[in-house]
């Protein structure tokens, strides 16, 4: 029985390290700039929204955390407390919702909250959050609430492209397994 335990441990372990590694470079590898809020467009969402479809809430909210969250790390570090809540929350909503679904219109449900909590917790730290942060420490003075709405219409474009990858990711992943 400890055999399995630790070999779970191992296997969720392995599965976390390469999904926040997938959203670490989907992260990375198209990164459109945003002016007005020095934020950028990006698809490391596809990978924690698929992490979390495959493999749950606690997968794909740490994928969440982690991946996108060290893509920052490179170039926008301002951002780094803003994309691990918000893509750890993504994570977690998403696979609470779709995991082992039995139903594409779960899948879809799951995937649709994912994009609203992509939109509306980014506008929320970047209008709200930050701008608070920053009478206390100048490094979170990035945006603003003006800002924030502008980046509405790229946030809401990545999170419908992303959840559109990641949905095909997960089909192709559940045909394999019949």
């Amino acid at each position: 029985m400890k055999q399995n335990q630790e070999m779970n441990v191992l296997f969720r372990t392995g599965i976390i390290a390469a999904f926040a590694t997938l959203a670490f470079v989907g992260t990375m590898m198209i990164r459109i700039p945003i002016p007005v809020t020095g934020g950028y467009f990006n698809l490391g969402d596809t990978f924690v929204m698929a992490a979390a479809l495959l493999y749950g809430p606690m997968v794909g909210g740490l994928v969440g955390m982690i991946g996108p969250a060290a893509a920052d790390a490179i170039g926008f570090p301002q951002f780094i407390l803003a994309t691990a809540v918000v893509k750890g929350i993504e994570g977690l909503a998403v696979g609470a919702i779709g995991w082992k679904g039995q139903s594409s219109a779960r899948s879809a449900v799951a995937l649709g909250v994912g994009i609203a909590i992509l939109v509306s917790v980014y506008y929320i730290f970047e209008a709200v959050i930050y701008p608070v942060l920053a009478t206390a420490v100048p490094f979170f003075g990035v945006t603003d609430a003006k800002a924030a709405l502008a980046e509405i219409p790229p946030n809401l474009l990545q999170g419908i492209i992303s959840a559109l990858v990641a949905y095909g990711i997960v089909t192709l992943f559940q045909r394999k397994e019949q």
